[in-house]
């Protein structure tokens, strides 16, 4: 946690060209072309979602085997989650929708939320630490990371499902934790994802004091949740094909501004995010 209230150092935005080094004499060092710093207006945060995006489970419905003895122990009952397929909701609406035709409310769900985030990450935890892998990465996705990263023009957040401690536990497990240093928006803060954006926005504005407009942010995603989000803040909307459950057709259904099948082209990535 902890993330949300950083304060940018002063050459975040610069890039780590232009250092001198004083053991050698300016003449005798090469030339190097140095990227200046980008206008305000020129800069693009890339809001990732996770799941079906960055990484995937080894098989399919695993999440379940952490999620149905989290809320069998909080709420006594898993109620229809083991029948479910949610890919693109957030983890407060999965958990209202599978309870629903128990009696429990979204208030009741809020009530209950820190002892919530405890027996999941706790569950989660059990589940993936049995030495088997149980999360892989998507293809391109690490060289994707670190294309943006180099580039002065973008920087990263995580804008998901998940709630925060699941997702970054899952960057952790994966090794893609430092690919995100800006606050993004998470899975326990809203039962509806079309809130995340902006909530996402309001803290990344803060955090690299910054006046940014939506339309400089942009969703990458695969389910049309992802799309619809984007769309209701009025960032732009990236849609990949590495989804489990909805196809290049979904999305196409959905208008985004811009379509990957995945992310292992990573020049025709930068490409296409350069057009955004």
């Amino acid at each position: 946690m902890g993330r949300r209230g950083d304060n940018p150092e002063s050459d975040e935005l610069a890039g780590n060209s232009g250092r001198k080094d004083h053991r050698v004499s300016e003449s005798s060092r090469p030339r190097v072309a140095v990227s200046p710093r980008p206008r305000t207006s020129d800069l693009r945060i890339l809001l990732w979602d996770i799941d079906g995006t960055l990484i995937r489970t080894t098989r399919a419905g695993a999440f379940k085997d952490y999620t149905i003895p989290m809320l069998e122990e909080v709420f006594g009952t898993a109620g229809r989650l083991p029948e479910m397929k949610v890919s693109g909701m957030t983890d407060l609406q999965i958990i209202a929708e599978a309870l629903k035709d128990e009696g429990f409310t979204n208030e009741h769900i809020l009530e209950r939320i820190d002892q919530l985030r405890e027996r999941y990450m706790e569950a989660m935890r059990k589940a993936t630490g049995n030495g088997e892998q149980f999360f892989e990465l998507l293809p391109g996705v690490r060289e994707t990371l670190q294309a943006v990263a180099d580039h002065p023009r973008y920087h990263s957040a995580l804008l998901t499902g998940n709630i925060e401690p699941a997702a970054y536990f899952k960057m952790e497990l994966v090794g893609l934790s430092e690919f995100f240093p800006l606050p993004g928006a998470f899975g326990d803060e809203s039962h509806d994802r079309r809130d995340l954006p902006a909530l996402a926005a309001d803290r990344i504005r803060k955090h690299l004091q910054l006046d940014l407009a939506p339309e400089q942010f942009i969703v990458i995603g695969d389910t049309p949740n992802d799309i619809e989000c984007a769309r209701h803040f009025g960032a732009r909307a990236l849609a990949v094909g590495t989804g489990r459950l909805y196809g290049i057709e979904d999305a196409l259904a959905c208008n985004p501004d811009a379509l990957l099948l995945d992310l292992s082209d990573v020049n025709r990535v930068m490409e296409t995010l350069a057009g955004l």
